[in-house]
């Protein structure tokens, strides 16, 4: 199958200058889970020339409803192992990076070094999330976060804007806040949900849902849909796509 073939709609709907842009592109998606796995399937089908998937984890059970990796003949394997092989399934072009860490701040250097002109994060825990964002924004490189998907089920209250203008999102609250302390008050685009949730779940005290985050792994899991965290990263991914059109005339 030729190229041509394999993205013709995509040329079609954008042209070739603007399609020959996303080829010459190089985007990082930090965290392959839920959200981050379907915006990586979205860059990979619309033709993004590199890739940089960042996780630490492997493929468990408990992903399978969520997640587009999680199959049961993937149980055990490297997330990012998965997405390297679904990718050149989609894209044997595409040349693709893989960071296995869990991201502090020892080693965001390493993923800015390989130099991506737009960084998604799409990471579930508080203090990686506030390291990678300050030092992505720090270097002046593109970035879309995603903020909470869980424990919301109305795909007509997500809404994308700056981590300035965020509201009803605990978790975009307590990043802005945290981000702030690093000096980073705006330039960070962001996909939230103003969807109230549960009030057992609001932020209180030592063990809100934010600080929990902070934790990394040793946080208490929360309810999700397929369909929302697949929302979530599917709109990053345009996000993504439509920066990069941008900058064609």
């Amino acid at each position: 199958m030729s190229t041509d073939q394999r993205f013709n709609r995509t040329v079609q709907l954008l042209g070739r200058q603007r399609f020959e842009s996303l080829t010459q592109a190089r985007v990082a998606v930090v965290g392959i889970g839920a959200v981050g796995g379907f915006a990586v399937e979205a860059l990979a089908r619309a033709g993004i020339g590199e890739l940089i998937v960042v996780d630490f984890d492997t493929v468990q059970p408990t992903n399978i409803n969520r997640q587009i990796g999680a199959l049961e003949s993937t149980i055990g394997m490297k997330k990012t192992e998965v997405a390297r092989l679904r990718i050149l399934d989609i894209n044997p072009h595409c040349k693709i990076t893989s960071l296995d860490i869990f991201v502090d701040e020892n080693n965001t250097a390493m993923i800015l070094g390989t130099k991506p002109d737009i960084v998604v994060d799409a990471i579930d825990g508080l203090g990686p999330k506030v390291k990678l964002l300050t030092s992505v924004h720090n270097a002046g490189i593109t970035c879309f976060s995603s903020m909470g998907a869980a424990l919301r089920n109305d795909p007509r209250r997500i809404e994308v804007d700056d981590i300035s203008r965020t509201r009803g999102c605990p978790l975009a609250r307590r990043l802005r806040s945290r981000l702030k302390r690093s000096g980073v008050t705006t330039g960070i685009t962001c996909v939230y949900s103003t969807e109230p949730i549960p009030v057992e779940h609001e932020p209180e005290g030592a063990e809100s849902q934010s600080s929990a985050l902070m934790r990394g792994r040793n946080r208490a899991p929360l309810g999700s849909l397929p369909t929302l965290t697949a929302i979530f990263g599917l709109i990053l991914a345009n996000e993504v796509l439509l920066n990069i059109c941008r900058q064609q005339p």
